[in-house]
């Protein structure tokens, strides 16, 4: 169901109407908005779904324990952890890990780094924020020393869309890359509240969206065309504050045409909230005032 959570006037949104899209941190981003003085509206637009097949991942496993990777590349935290159950169907988790401590392992950003520190797997090379895959082909471009790529067997971990960027700069430094897909996001089950996102953009009662991940943009326009609503969501979006929590959200944004009007200084939720939350009234004040 939709969250909504009573606002704080004295602070920083001062009463602005404030839509988000989170699912499984709903609360907390409800309660986010409503400390930094926003009404907080909440809608979940995404579930996480198990791959009703997981071959990809047992062939990765098989090759894997064959000695068929030299180095592995992990995308998110829940890929990460799920793929090592899709692993335990075949092997004992100790065996899979001593499989992939005798390899490179290497992590795009802080939520693989941790599961993998949790199964006890050293990892080789980490991307820097804003950990995108840009930042992480550039870090193993920084490496290739220790960490070359031409004619390395290279397995990547990836999560809801395939990342052909990441693919293809894998390639193009002599890689040879097997991507294994081992979860896809899904619509939530209970369109509803992202119905009723849809219904309050198209009436101009939002005034500020935030995205924190690209798989929201594309259910929310989705949603939004199977309702006939799309074009005025655009236009909606042309009067409201549009905030991305880091640059792979940003370009997808682009993709769709819009532009996001916000990026806080760290991707995270809470640097998301409170610094959209300080530009608000002078980004809206901008983008509503009439062009003289």
């Amino acid at each position: 169901m939709m969250v909504v959570e009573p606002r704080n006037p004295m602070n920083g949104f001062a009463g602005l109407r404030v839509l988000a899209l989170e699912s499984r941190r709903a609360p907390e981003m409800a309660k986010l908005i409503a400390n930094n003085g926003g009404e907080a509206l909440v809608a979940p637009s995404m579930r996480e779904v198990p791959l009703e097949s997981n071959t990809e991942g047992l062939a990765f496993a098989r090759m894997l324990f064959d000695g068929g990777f030299d180095m592995v590349i992990f995308l998110t935290g829940v890929g990460t952890r799920t793929l090592a159950r899709v692993v335990e169907t075949l092997y004992p988790l100790d065996q899979f890990v001593a499989a992939l401590r005798k390899i490179a392992v290497v992590a795009r950003g802080p939520k693989p780094v941790a599961v993998l520190k949790e199964l006890g797997v050293p990892v080789a090379l980490a991307a820097p924020e804003p950990n995108t895959w840009r930042e992480l082909l550039l870090a193993l471009d920084e490496r290739t020393d220790s960490l070359p790529l031409k004619g390395r067997r290279v397995a990547v971990q990836e999560y809801g869309t395939s990342n052909p960027g990441l693919l293809a700069g894998l390639s193009e430094r002599g890689a040879r890359v097997t991507s294994v897909p081992v979860y896809e996001w899904g619509l939530p089950e209970d369109l509803g509240p992202l119905r009723a996102a849809v219904t309050a953009i198209a009436r101009d009662e939002i005034d500020v969206v935030l995205f924190t991940t690209a798989m929201q943009v594309n259910h929310l326009l989705h949603v939004a065309g199977e309702m006939n609503q799309e074009e005025a969501v655009r236009r909606a979006f042309s009067r409201m504050l549009i905030a991305s929590i880091g640059p792979v959200t940003s370009e997808r944004l682009r993709d769709y045409g819009f532009t996001a009007d916000i990026e806080p200084t760290h991707p995270k939720m809470g640097y998301l909230v409170n610094e959209t939350a300080q530009h608000s009234a002078e980004i809206l004040r901008q983008k509503r005032t009439p062009a003289r």
